[in-house]
């Protein structure tokens, strides 16, 4: 390529990777992740770790990718595209886990968002029992950000959570299992209101509360909320900063989502509510 060439084109997308499953109902997973990535003005790629048969009433069959694939999608994008910032989201296996892990250090990869998908909003399980120890040991160091709701905190740390003392107490418990930070979302407590918590690394607590939207369409809320995390990571925003905007996206994607009616069961969030047009940085 020549040089002429090269400065011809002197932009940039901001590029953000999702490491993830398939969602054939399009409202989690790679699919929520693309859209979101769009949203928000940025330009999205996929690495798919496993296929699922689902829809909005819940999953029906779940088919992993073999790890040498997952590697090779993982390095063919990297290698010539980059990331700006990584989400990772479901991992069903032991053997998925070690290859993404892997691939984070492989590619130095610093912005890495890490949404452990280890229950569908229509509660089935996604994960093998023999994944969850080591999906903390080599992936919780690595992530500039974990972010459990609250049925998979209470895997992670073996107990019921009902109240913000429990969230808090569990959050630091993530943060003695490695985490760097952690972003424990309080959506399932009982409550009007929906509080979460970003607990980082010196052990400052930040809540944040908002309103509980009435909605039955919360289906992909959570791989919603970590992908416009990356995105805004992406554009360089600070981890408190990419939370709080990741967070009123998710709002107004569900309230302009309230009211619609797709599928019989938990339906999707409207992503597509405020789109940003594709943002454009100059190359270095």
């Amino acid at each position: 390529m020549t040089e002429a060439y090269k400065l011809s084109r002197p932009f940039e997308y901001l590029r953000v990777l999702s490491i993830a499953g398939s969602d054939s109902s399009g409202g989690a997973g790679i699919q929520a992740d693309i859209k979101t990535f769009a949203a928000l003005g940025c330009y999205g790629m996929s690495a798919i770790t496993a296929i699922t048969a689902q829809n909005t009433q819940g999953v029906r069959a779940i088919q992993g990718i073999l790890p040498q694939m997952l590697r090779d999608q993982i390095d063919a994008v990297l290698e010539d595209l980059g990331a700006h910032s990584v989400k990772i989201g479901m991992l069903h296996s032991a053997e998925i886990v070690r290859t993404v892990a892997e691939a984070i250090d492989r590619h130095s990869l610093k912005k890495v968002v890490f949404d452990p998908v280890m229950v569908a909003t229509s509660g089935a399980v996604l994960i093998d029992d023999s994944a969850i120890s080591i999906l903390v040991g080599e992936l919780f160091s690595r992530s500039l950000l974990v972010t459990p709701n609250l049925d998979e905190a209470c895997l992670l740390v073996g107990r019921k959570l009902h109240s913000e003392i429990d969230m808090e107490a569990a959050a630091h418990e993530m943060l003695h299992m490695g985490a760097n930070a952690v972003l424990l979302k309080g959506g399932h407590l009982p409550s009007d209101l929906v509080c979460d918590l970003l607990l980082t690394k010196n052990g400052e607590a930040h809540w944040m509360r908002a309103p509980r939207i009435d909605t039955m369409n919360t289906h992909g809320t959570g791989c919603t909320l970590s992908s416009a995390i990356a995105a805004y990571l992406a554009s360089g925003s600070t981890l408190r900063q990419s939370v709080e905007g990741a967070r009123a996206y998710v709002r107004a994607a569900l309230e302009a989502g309230a009211k619609v009616r797709t599928g019989a069961g938990n339906g999707p969030l409207n992503h597509s509510c405020a789109p940003t047009t594709m943002r454009l940085i100059p190359l270095p």
